[in-house]
């Protein structure tokens, strides 16, 4: 009698389905307040931006609305962080699975991935229609031009913190280096200014990082009259594919002895 392979596809699935949901338990599900703690931070950090610079300011940079302004630069910028910190741990934090044959590393830095897009772009999305609704924001809604930011956020987060999750896994060191050198990465990522407004040569400088690129486009999918003419998607879909197929040869290469450590 023979016996009937299951897809492989099948058991991929299901094996994500199992890691999302440990996931979920994991992080949201044993701390008080589970998925409000995501939502606090950004709401937070916004309103601490807004009373800041309103005292000094009589308007933002673009628009009429302090928290819409810093909201469209905090939250692209927070999910890249959050989605590039958590798929950088996925090995370490799945290790133990990763004894079973069933469980691949690629499965265990999805299923952090997927999730923690997922509730990102929940958070961000509670976070923007609360605005809307509690100021007069006098901002547009063109929706190609968010949901490719939002795409470029998840990519570069996922390509860097694929890279990252070989070079934590395997040089532990790495992690207080990294979070050393991305320290200033708030201040010069055009969060709470726009590049137009920085002098040269320091704008054709900050051009060169990726998180220039996705928060303009974002703040042009909200301000008409605000075009981003500078943000270039295949630059940053570039440093996330270059850097996430980089980090899956050396993680294939090495996961073994990752896993012996």
């Amino acid at each position: 009698m023979r016996t009937v392979k299951r897809p492989v596809r099948f058991g991929t699935m299901r094996t994500l389905s199992a890691l999302i949901l440990r996931e979920m338990t994991a992080s949201y599900g044993r701390s008080p307040g589970g998925y409000l703690w995501a939502l606090a931070e950004p709401v937070l950090g916004i309103a601490l931006l807004s009373a800041i610079f309103s005292v000094g300011f009589r308007s933002p940079l673009l628009g009429t609305n302090f928290p819409m302004f810093y909201a469209t630069g905090l939250l692209p910028f927070l999910m890249f962080s959050d989605l590039s910190s958590k798929t950088a741990q996925a090995i370490n934090y799945s290790k133990q699975l990763l004894a079973y044959p069933r469980v691949t590393f690629v499965d265990a830095i999805l299923s952090r991935f997927f999730l923690n897009f997922l509730t990102q772009l929940l958070v961000g999305a509670i976070v923007l229609v609360g605005i809307i609704l509690i100021f007069d924001t006098r901002t547009t809604f063109e929706a190609g031009k968010i949901l490719s930011a939002l795409a470029m956020a998840g990519a570069l987060g996922l390509g860097i913190g694929t890279f990252n999750c070989f070079l934590m896994s395997m040089f532990p060191i790495w992690q207080r280096v990294y979070s050393i050198l991305t320290r200033p990465l708030l201040l010069v990522s055009a969060v709470i200014f726009t590049l137009e407004s920085i002098p040269e040569p320091y704008r054709s400088w900050l051009w060169y990082n990726p998180l220039v690129h996705i928060v303009g486009l974002l703040r042009a999918g909200f301000y008409h009259s605000y075009d981003a003419a500078y943000a270039m998607p295949i630059y940053v879909y570039s440093i996330a594919a270059g850097s996430g197929l980089l980090g899956l040869l050396f993680l294939r290469r090495y996961h073994r002895d990752i896993l012996e450590l």
